[in-house]
């Protein structure tokens, strides 16, 4: 009992210090944007300012249209993650469905593509792009999605379904079930956790791009979260305070996001 006891201290002091490990530099972000404007940074322990203020929050609405582009990120991952979940499970499903020998084909097609280089696609898409009517507008920036938005999501869903026993699907072929009915009512219930891993991941993908809007985007009106942050880079440069105040406005969504899910994560490590 007390070697049990020990050892859950031990498990539990080791992942508290992780999560001071990685929680830190978000601390430090936090407290420094509490910086009075155009201050200079601290080079000593001392993190929290004298006078602290939240003067940099307001300021980075008042230099950039910062809620439209927080709009503009919003729409794209509301569109991308579900389209992505879609695209990306329907060929997973369909690549766990083939015979083995097509199976392993398919396998090494998508680590093949997976492997070439984004900076290869750059100019194709944005001829693409030109010719679909797609240039500077936000369909631009989720078109990706159209095709799972990466091979490493179609892996993770066909890893997932390829784990459920195949009589599962044949008893739902008997059922009468077609291919939709059995992908929503057998298959994505039974991969729920890696639906909730793709969806997180793509969230996360889109939501610090950087260089599609870049790319694909003129106005700038249509700018999303990370282009504003260059931005205000540019125009603040020595401003480091500002610069981390919009920084936090632009994890915020993320780690609420995070915290909001954290039920269905400890739910499905429970029943792991």
């Amino acid at each position: 009992m007390t070697h049990f006891s020990f050892k859950t201290v031990g498990r539990t002091l080791l992942r508290l210090l992780v999560a001071i490990i990685f929680l830190l530099p978000l601390v430090w972000m936090i407290l420094a944007s509490l910086y009075p404007p155009a201050a200079p940074l601290p080079t000593s322990l001392l993190l929290l300012p004298v006078n602290p203020t939240l003067a940099n929050y307001g300021r980075i609405f008042q230099i950039l249209p910062l809620l439209r582009f927080s709009l503009n990120s919003l729409l794209v991952v509301a569109l991308a993650v579900p389209i992505t979940l879609l695209i990306s499970s329907w060929a997973g499903l369909g690549m766990a469905r083939l015979p083995q020998s097509s199976q392993r084909r398919w396998i090494v097609i998508s680590l093949a593509v997976l492997m070439v280089p984004g900076i290869a696609l750059w100019s194709t898409r944005f001829l693409l792009y030109r010719q679909l009517g797609w240039y500077d507008t936000l369909w631009a920036l989720i078109a990706p999605a159209w095709m799972g938005t990466s091979p490493f999501f179609v892996l993770m869903f066909y890893r997932a379904f390829r784990r459920i026993p195949a009589g599962i699907y044949d008893a739902a072929r008997l059922d009468g079930a077609g291919v939709i009915q059995t992908w929503w009512l057998v298959a994505l219930p039974m991969a729920q956790a890696t639906a909730v891993a793709v969806a997180l991941l793509t969230f996360v993908l889109y939501w610090g791009d950087f260089l599609s809007p870049l790319l694909y985007l003129r106005t700038g009106e249509r700018y999303t979260l990370p282009v504003a942050l260059q931005t205000l880079q540019q125009l603040s440069r020595s401003d480091w305070s500002l610069m981390l105040a919009a920084a936090v406005w632009t994890m915020l969504i993320p780690v609420l996001l995070f915290l909001f899910l954290q039920p269905v994560f400890n739910r499905r490590q429970k029943e792991v």
